[in-house]
């Protein structure tokens, strides 16, 4: 058997044809060398880096919610809302807003007329305001927040400080209401009209006063307006004019005194000097010594022969002034003529009388619910 199998080599290695072919002996596969395994220094370091992305995530989660809470939901939204409002001029929206509106109660409460009148709580009493921004925000004991807010009104720069205090949560979400209503107060004098002007804005005194048309002249009218907020007041009607006094109630629960003086259109003046002259006129055309409800007459101890005849020597120039919600005429003077013959009791002789009679009155001037001006005057001495 040696023998053949090492001629069967033989042949194998001669490559002859019929050679025959060695037995099929299986190849083992090379040993796949095994991963290294992780070193613990790179496990550290994903674990840090993702502690740091989450830290990350966390902050900018935190940073976005106080960005909301301070934009939507913090006391100086809440008073940053109060004021966008005004400065759109939406003052019914900004009478709902929790804290705004007051009772007769909380205005006796804060030392302000119980019945002050909320005529100026519209839209068409208002200034716009601008600028509005946040200046500080501090915490009070008691849970108030004091929020100061800057702004434009008008050519004034201000500056408000309010009171906010919880009023309750929508889900998650805080609620405010004002702790001291941002209301204000102008008490207003007027001399010479019943009727005045905020912002444009058209009231006469009776409308705005709980006494009605039994409001006395003299008095006060109480007016609620917001705060911050710029009024103009004047006068401007056919009879009464003024310059306007610009307020700027920048202070919560502030009362401010405001007196306005009218002072009469040339128009009126002049209505005024023709009744006053047309009723003097008319006086002179009376025959008699007195003229009834004139301001000028004549007096003889004797007996007149003929009626007298009088005229207007000098006509008298008038001046109105402001008293009350009414006009006076100062003391004028003026000049009658009278022509008229006297006979004396004693001897029968007759002299003729032809000569001026100075006289002087003053006047009320009273403006009717009509507009019509009725006058009175009164002689002085």
């Amino acid at each position: 058997m040696k023998g053949v199998e090492e001629q069967a080599r033989t042949r194998a290695d001669d490559g002859s044809a019929d050679a025959t072919p060695a037995p099929y002996a299986p190849v083992r596969a090379a040993p796949v060398p095994a991963a290294p395994a992780r070193r613990p220094r790179g496990l550290a370091f994903e674990l840090v880096a993702l502690g740091v992305i989450a830290v990350l995530l966390i902050a900018a989660l935190g940073a976005g919610a106080a960005v909301v809470y301070d934009r939507l939901y913090s006391p100086a939204a809440f008073v940053t809302r109060y004021l966008d409002l005004l400065a759109q001029g939406r003052a019914a929206d900004a009478l709902e807003l929790p804290g705004v509106a007051t009772d007769s109660s909380a205005l006796e409460g804060a030392g302000l007329p119980s019945g002050a009148s909320d005529a100026l709580l519209r839209r068409e009493a208002l200034a716009p305001l601008r600028d509005i921004r946040v200046v500080a925000t501090q915490q009070e004991e008691g849970g108030i927040s004091v929020v100061t807010m800057s702004y434009s009104a008008g050519p004034h720069d201000g500056a408000t400080t309010f009171r906010v205090e919880r009023a309750g949560t929508v889900g998650i979400a805080p609620t405010w209401r004002f702790a001291q209503s941002p209301l204000a107060l102008v008490d207003l004098t007027l001399t010479g009209s019943r009727q005045f002007r905020v912002n444009g804005f058209e009231l006469d005194t009776r409308q705005a006063s709980p006494d009605g048309a039994e409001l006395d002249p003299a008095a006060s009218v109480p007016l609620l307006v917001f705060a911050p907020g710029l009024y103009s007041v004047d006068i401007d009607t056919p009879i009464a004019t003024s310059a306007g006094v610009a307020v700027l109630a920048d202070t919560p629960q502030a009362r401010t005194p405001v007196a306005i003086e009218a002072q009469p259109t040339p128009e009126f003046v002049d209505v005024v000097q023709t009744q006053v002259s047309g009723f003097l006129d008319e006086c002179a055309t009376q025959q008699v010594l007195q003229p009834t409800g004139c301001p000028f007459g004549f007096v003889v101890h004797n007996r007149i022969t003929a009626a007298p005849e009088w005229s207007i020597a000098t006509a008298p120039t008038i001046a109105v002034e402001p008293d009350g919600a009414g006009w006076t005429i100062p003391r004028t003077d003026a000049v009658a003529h009278i022509r008229v013959d006297v006979r004396s009791l004693f001897d029968g002789s007759v002299r003729h009388v032809d000569e001026d009679v100075p006289f002087s009155f003053t006047g009320t001037i009273e403006i009717l619910p009509d507009g019509a001006a009725s006058i009175q005057l009164t002689p002085v001495d």
